[in-house]
């Protein structure tokens, strides 16, 4: 199943209906998803389902619909277990961008969360996860795949927020500010890290 979040909404492509809040559910067919995202607009349709026996042939059709922007970021452990967070726009995030051209999605992880956060002694892990979300822009609807990886960082140097993006701060957060973080983030952030603590159990990562 894949979960794709537009105005921090669900739209989920699976093989069933899944079990969720005001949803509709659709069969086999990806040609009504600009209307049903025009009624996802400030609507109380709070999330919307579509069926296919197969969820990747379903992604692969519904992916065509839009321009994609492919992004990759980084959740980076410390010493400590501590989480890497950025606080951009009054929300906490993960520190990400978009992959330039000839860079790998690795290599873009990297300086991403390098540039992003200024953070040192920076080492890649494994692959973790990918997550999916719609936006507008200039009027016109945007995919956004964003590729995660787990990282690791001994560095004690001061972290330096990218301020001319945006980004306020940039901390390593314990368990407890972690928590409270994820109270105020995206939804796709909260799985994506529920994700990474259930698969830590790697001793490679």
């Amino acid at each position: 199943m894949y979960v794709i979040f537009y105005n921090n909404k669900p739209i989920y492509l699976s093989s069933k209906v899944v079990d969720c809040d005001s949803c509709l559910a659709f069969k086999n067919d990806c040609t009504t998803i600009f209307e049903v995202l025009n009624q996802m607009d400030g609507s109380e349709l709070n999330s919307v389902c579509f069926i296919h026996h197969n969820p990747d042939e379903l992604f692969k059709k519904f992916s065509q619909n839009f321009k994609i922007i492919e992004a990759a970021g980084g959740v980076v452990k410390n010493p400590k277990q501590d989480l890497l967070f950025i606080f951009r726009n009054d929300i906490w995030d993960l520190p990400k961008g978009k992959i330039e051209t000839g860079e790998s999605i690795d290599q873009a992880a990297l300086r991403e969360v390098t540039e992003e956060c200024g953070v040192a002694n920076l080492s890649l892990g494994s692959f973790l996860d990918k997550t999916y979300h719609i936006y507008k822009h200039k009027g016109a609807f945007i995919f956004k795949i964003t590729h995660w990886f787990k990282m690791s960082s001994d560095s004690d140097k001061p972290l330096i927020p990218q301020l001319e993006e945006g980004i306020t701060k940039a901390q390593f957060l314990d368990e407890i500010a972690q928590n409270k973080a994820l109270q105020n983030t995206y939804p796709n952030i909260k799985l994506l890290i529920e994700n990474y603590f259930l698969t830590t159990n790697s001793p490679t990562d």
